[in-house]
């Protein structure tokens, strides 16, 4: 039995594609390996998004193959669908370039390629019944998953690359979705997290193009079992007005809300395509707390945006103190082809407001720690579910997630506590706030139940 070695980069959905790809291997009586230097292929899913991505993926793929030349190296996921032609000529090491909108011809990839044959195969995507979806092994932490409920984008925001790899929005079929949901949990997955470019705009690819996510959301916490939902990435444009009343009502919904604001200048907001305002934004984010005092707010910042001058900054700056959003990510923009915003700047340009971009990154950074920070105390002295995620080796604690703390992009929890379990919810008193993690101990009784 042949054996192959994934390294998987990126995103939420990408790390779903890589477990759909394992599923895929397995099936064809391949053995998966956590060792690439013993491993007779090695795939590696990429990162396209962004330049600092696409650096990232080449240099894995590099460092891979030096370890181990005699494996056979496929490149596929984003980078690969995005820029096929290129890397055929650029990346003569590479035995396969695989794009990643038909994930079950992964198998005749590996054949032909074992057999001998270079293979360049970037497929349509199958019809939406035709898609494989099983998963066996999971990548992220015991106890969590993640959901995917759409493909792709049709806001075609001026800056961003997903619809240009991924294409327009594809909503996949509710009943896949309920019965992906089902088969987490009987594998003992306590908290789905649905992922898609964004979550609110499900469905409107279908039928009479209204969204169909607030129905999901009612189909999927009318499934039996112990389990809790969150919800990552909705646009602030899409976000449906009821839903921080359905999660107060339904509790298997955390209240936790990751809205990604991007920017608060109405003209910088306008040239990427959204109709926002920062008036707008501090009004939802005030609608949210009102319905919903415990709710935890997620954003991301970019920096850099073509227009962008020190008064469109300093709204940025004005938005965040107002809004004292729990968690704020920053990054810089990243010109990429095929997008609007693209023509916008040449390259010269580009370069030169990288500096400038860095030091508004930092002045974001060093306003917004303290407020995380602040907000971070208000867990202090009070008892809230953990899922443990792994235990310390030689310690007796373990690192966890409480529901403001969302999967790899936000603080942890540090309970202190033996006979903890990885994928185990233990109820914990929050006894102080670390820098940007909270540290626990189990209450009374807690890892007796």
């Amino acid at each position: 039995m042949k054996k192959f070695y994934m390294e998987n980069l990126g995103c939420a959905k990408n790390q779903v594609d890589a477990e759909l790809l394992i599923k895929q291997l397995e099936d064809d009586q391949l053995e998966r390996t956590e060792d690439p230097s013993e491993a007779d292929m090695i795939l590696v899913n990429t990162c396209g998004f962004i330049e600092s991505a696409r650096e990232e993926s080449i240099q894995t793929f590099f460092t891979l193959h030096e370890n181990n030349p005699k494996a056979k190296m496929i490149l596929s996921g984003c980078m690969a669908q995005r820029y096929a032609k290129e890397l055929e000529e650029q990346l003569p090491e590479a035995a396969a370039i695989f794009g990643n909108r038909d994930l079950g011809t992964i198998k005749e990839v590996v054949r032909e390629v074992f057999a001998g044959d270079r293979v360049i195969k970037v497929p349509a995507y199958p019809e939406p019944k035709a898609e494989v979806y099983e998963r066996d092994e999971l990548l992220s932490f015991p106890g969590s998953a993640y959901l995917k409920i759409s493909e792709g984008c049709n806001h075609w925001c001026a800056y961003c690359a997903i619809p240009v790899i991924r294409g327009n929005l594809r909503s996949r079929p509710k009943d896949m979705i309920l019965s992906d949901a089902q088969a987490l949990l009987q594998k003992g997955v306590r908290e789905i997290n649905l992922i898609a470019q964004d979550l609110a705009s499900y469905g409107t690819d279908l039928g009479d193009h209204s969204s169909q996510f607030m129905q999901l959301l009612a189909d999927l916490v009318a499934l039996e079992g112990d389990f809790k939902v969150r919800l990552l990435y909705i646009h602030p444009d899409a976000f449906p007005k009821e839903l921080p009343q359905f999660v107060k009502t339904h509790k298997k919904i955390l209240p936790y809300f990751d809205i990604p604001f991007q920017h608060a200048d109405t003209a910088i907001l306008r040239s990427m395509g959204r109709v926002g305002t920062k008036e707008s934004h501090l009004e939802l984010i005030k609608s949210i707390r009102e319905t919903l005092p415990e709710a935890v707010i997620r954003t991301t910042i970019m920096l850099g945006y073509p227009g962008e001058d020190k008064k469109a900054f300093e709204e940025v700056l004005d938005f965040l103190k107002r809004a004292r959003l729990d968690w704020v990510g920053s990054f810089l923009y990243s010109r990429e082809e095929g997008t609007k915003a693209y023509k916008m700047r040449n390259a010269k340009d580009h370069a030169a407001i990288q500096k400038t971009a860095q030091k508004y990154q930092k002045q974001v950074e060093a306003l917004q720690g303290p407020i995380t920070i602040e907000n971070l105390q208000r867990f202090i002295g009070n008892e809230y579910d953990v899922l443990i995620e792994e235990l310390v080796e030689g310690e007796d604690l373990a690192i966890g997630r409480i529901y403001a703390q969302a999967p790899e992009v936000d603080g942890l929890t540090v309970v202190m506590g033996r006979g903890l379990v990885a994928g185990q919810l233990v109820r914990c008193g929050i006894r102080r706030v670390n820098g940007l993690d909270l540290e626990a101990v189990p209450v009374r009784g807690a890892l007796d139940a």
